[in-house]
């Protein structure tokens, strides 16, 4: 980035109308580079004790990595495909030694110092890119219904109310390898806002709609509001509940903010 900036984030999680929480979800500051930045959700799948050490696993993988990863030297987009792998072949192991079978999405963006972002993922997590209150981008699921949507048989509409909508074609943990699919921004801006979060939440939000709440409220307003109203548009049928949402701002602006507001206050 050319200006001056910092990253602005929340995150939250709930386990909605579900008797167990399996999602996780994290946003981890780099122990030795200043505004190096992982986000990561992962929606756990396989009953309750499974379904959790898949997502649990795709936490510890992600901290493993991060931790040992420089922006400095390393691709980013390698360390993020590996990070999925390494979650996958470790699933699998614990799927042998405990006879079940626990899988997990995974979502997950890296912003480096100078300002590039990073995305991978697997099954039906989204990450969302919005500059201002405009959708830029979103990851596409890997999941039934959007191959219908890709081959024009559903519009986005439709595919959110079909009733195998919660079938995915990829994730990790499965007898197959996960489907990977990254994207990269080459430079974030201020006003830009990153959104990654499970299906319980984008499952009841238009894009227009997710623009309009966190280009207008903080990262920490929107992620209680969208949740409080996910919650309520499930109407007790709600699935576990995950996200994060970092909004790049710049320095400069808010300096000169609060040097005005003084001024202001004090001739009123």
């Amino acid at each position: 980035m050319t200006k001056a900036f910092r990253l602005i984030a929340s995150t939250g999680i709930h386990k909605g109308d579900r008797e167990y929480q399996q999602d996780q979800v994290a946003l981890i500051s780099h122990d030795r580079y200043n505004g190096c930045v992982l986000g990561v959700v992962a929606d756990g799948m396989g009953g309750r004790s499974g379904g959790r050490k898949a997502s649990d696993q795709v936490m510890m993988t992600a901290r493993q990595l991060f931790e040992r990863y420089s922006p400095e030297t390393d691709d980013p987009a390698a360390m993020l495909k590996n990070m999925v792998e390494e979650a996958h072949i470790v699933i699998r192991l614990t799927a042998i030694s405990s006879e079940q079978e626990p899988h997990s999405t995974i979502a997950a963006f890296l912003i480096n110092p100078r300002g590039d972002c990073h995305w991978v993922h697997a099954g039906d997590s989204r990450i969302y890119h919005f500059e201002g209150a405009r959708l830029t981008f979103r990851t596409s699921d890997h999941s039934y219904v959007q191959a219908l949507v890709d081959r024009g048989e559903l519009t986005e509409a439709e595919a959110n109310i079909h009733p195998h909508s919660n079938i995915l074609v990829g994730c990790l943990g499965t007898e197959s390898d996960p489907p990977i699919t990254t994207h990269t921004i080459q430079q974030l801006r201020p006003g830009d806002v990153l959104l990654a979060c499970s299906d319980g939440v984008w499952h009841y939000f238009s894009p227009t709609e997710l623009a309009s709440v966190v280009d207008s409220l903080s990262p920490r307003e929107a992620t209680e509001f969208l949740i409080d109203k996910a919650r309520s548009r499930a109407r007790g049928g709600g699935d576990n509940l995950s996200l994060v949402i970092v909004k790049i701002e710049t320095l400069v602006e808010e300096r000169k903010i609060a040097r005005l507001v003084p001024l202001s206050t004090g001739n009123a």
